[in-house]
């Protein structure tokens, strides 16, 4: 080990120590997770009861969870949006205690426009204390792969996409916490936080190269593995350029780069001649370079979702980054971080009890005029549930959309797992199909039936003698028709496992069997970037849909084909 490696993993074992107590203690609170959100959401009501908010819902008067139940229904975001709107013209005491909000995270858009979240130093305490504790987790479990303070990929977006007002800064929350990071641990970061503001993705993703290509990283870090997907496909189709600028110690001239980034990134851009010139012996014998020829998979770890409907990205990998250890990131959004994994291989995170108050409605009861609500300490282990969160920054019974599932408890406290946003489902004849049912259906049958699917998405198609859904698929990924039927009738008969009133439904005659709708090759990521373009969401963020329930989705592709 180096002099300097020793050192900054001395300096690591030294930050880290107050960490792992707080994990510590943390892990004792997941004993009694009743009393500790109890305590919890009454500490936020007293601090917050003073507000325009506060006062509105009686919030000086509750004394329990039925007071605070009573007085605040469960609601969307438009519950809260005309408080929030007061804070953006500086009225802060309309909703938030907090004397300064540092930033509105811009949520990704990936179902509607975008919402703004206030980012108050309560918001940023339990956003780096989430981090921290599964940061640590992280860590223990790959000691063997030594990538503890080395650095690490990750794509952050724009902090500043726009300004409020009363002059607060609007923009993507990684980016924010990416640029307010000390100064030790944002060297660990090999793409500068400046990138975010590259609005050219063909751009982002090349400077994320050209910054990485010349570091020793060692974990592949992006909230979708799509991201790391593109990265991947762009080093390769790149390559050429990519180690003439590595050999040169320069920056495409062709990219569309706003200058002054551009200036501040020259500054910064090393170069290696070396390196370059054995990289591209390997992309000469090879006729490709993927991240495995950069950066060996013995040392690297792979940080991203694998809940919902990331298993299509989720395949992908494997070609291009070999095959290192996989940790869940959690569920976590703009609005707070909600689950934190302790294991690897797993999309399921413990409750973080510590940092918001939870509640939860059992999913068949979710459009109930009275449905029934639990706390975190009655849930049941198989059962699925909508997620009501309630924070610190002014969100109060927070329907969020997100439906998870309990996998299990860490001591009493619920590990949960994300299984994708509840409004995706479809019922054309009283099936009641949802996007979690046809990705966990395709997971299945992947295995069975490897065929090379990169997105898809179904979506009802009404007929009038016999409604179906169609597998939307691009001509690339269906070359070998027995094999794409083989595919087919698999992937149908384990709907009907994954949702029995599908099966029923089929069965009785009511619904045709799935067909593949094939569209052009390139139609999906056209779709998402336009889909993106018109909720002004992050493309780090976006998750693709894999259940459309628009009976007029079909009419509105350009259908090649069916099957």
């Amino acid at each position: 080990m180096s002099l300097k490696r020793f050192l900054l993993v001395r300096v690591g074992r030294l930050i880290s120590y107050p960490i792992r107590r707080q994990l510590r203690l943390f892990e004792v609170a997941c004993q009694d997770p009743e009393a500790v959100q109890t305590e919890l959401l009454l500490s936020i009501l007293r601090k917050q009861q003073n507000t325009a908010f506060g006062q509105d819902h009686k919030f000086a008067s509750i004394r329990s969870v039925a007071d605070f139940r009573n007085n605040n229904p469960i609601a969307p975001y438009e519950h809260v949006a005309p408080y929030i709107e007061r804070v953006m013209k500086g009225e802060t005491n309309a909703l938030l205690s907090a004397k300064r909000v540092h930033l509105f995270a811009l949520t990704s858009g990936t179902t509607a426009s975008r919402k703004l979240i206030p980012v108050t130093d309560d918001y940023l305490n339990a956003y780096k204390r989430g981090w921290n504790m599964w940061g640590v987790k992280m860590y223990r479990d790959n000691r063997g792969r030594k990538v503890a303070m080395r650095p690490i990929m990750q794509m952050a977006g724009d902090p500043e996409e726009f300004r409020t007002e009363a002059g607060i800064p609007c923009g993507n929350l990684s980016g924010y916490t990416a640029m307010v990071q000390k100064r030790l641990i944002r060297g660990m970061y090999a793409v500068p936080y400046i990138t975010g503001k590259i609005k050219d993705a063909k751009a982002r993703y090349y400077v994320a190269l050209r910054c990485s290509v010349t570091r020793n990283v060692s974990q592949f870090m992006a909230a979708n593995p799509s991201t790391l997907v593109q990265f991947a496909r762009v080093l390769d189709a790149e390559k050429e350029h990519l180690l003439r600028d590595l050999r040169d110690g320069t920056l495409r001239t062709d990219l569309d780069i706003p200058p002054d980034i551009r200036a501040e990134l020259s500054r910064k851009l090393g170069k290696d001649a070396t390196k370059a010139a054995q990289l591209g012996a390997i992309a000469e014998k090879s006729g490709r370079l993927f991240p495995t020829d950069v950066w060996p998979v013995e040392g690297t770890v792979i940080n991203t979702w694998t809940g919902g409907s990331m298993g299509p990205y989720l395949r992908q990998l494997p070609q291009y980054f070999g095959e290192p250890p996989i940790r869940d990131l959690g569920l976590l959004a703009s609005e707070g971080r909600m689950t934190i994994p302790f294991e690897a291989g797993t999309p399921g995170g413990v409750l973080d009890i510590w940092s918001h108050y939870f509640e939860f409605v059992p999913e068949s009861e979710i459009d109930s005029p009275q449905p029934t609500v639990l706390g975190a300490h009655q849930l049941a282990e198989g059962e699925s549930y909508y997620i009501i969160p309630t924070t610190a920054y002014g969100l109060y019974r927070y329907h969020i959309s997100d439906l998870v599932r309990v996998t299990g408890f860490f001591g009493r406290t619920p590990i949960v797992e994300f299984l994708g946003k509840g409004h995706r489902f479809s019922n054309m004849t009283g099936e009641k199909l949802s996007e979690y049912h046809v990705t966990k259906a395709m997971d299945a049958v992947v295995k069975r039936q490897p065929l090379p699917i990169t997105a898809y998405s179904l979506a009802p198609v009404w007929n009038e003698h016999q409604s179906y859904y169609g597998l939307f698929l691009e001509e690339a990924d269906v070359a070998d028709d027995d094999a794409v039927r083989r595919f087919l009738g698999d992937f149908d008969r384990q709907l009907g496992l994954e949702n029995i009133e599908y099966a029923a439904k089929r069965e009785g005659g009511r619904l045709g069997p799935v067909r593949v709708v094939v569209i052009p090759t390139g139609t999906w990521a056209k779709w998402d970037r336009a889909r993106l373009t018109q909720t002004g969401g992050s493309p780090e963020q976006y998750k693709h849909p894999c259940l459309i329930g628009d009976l007029k989705f079909r009419d509105s592709m350009t259908v090649l084909r069916e099957m």
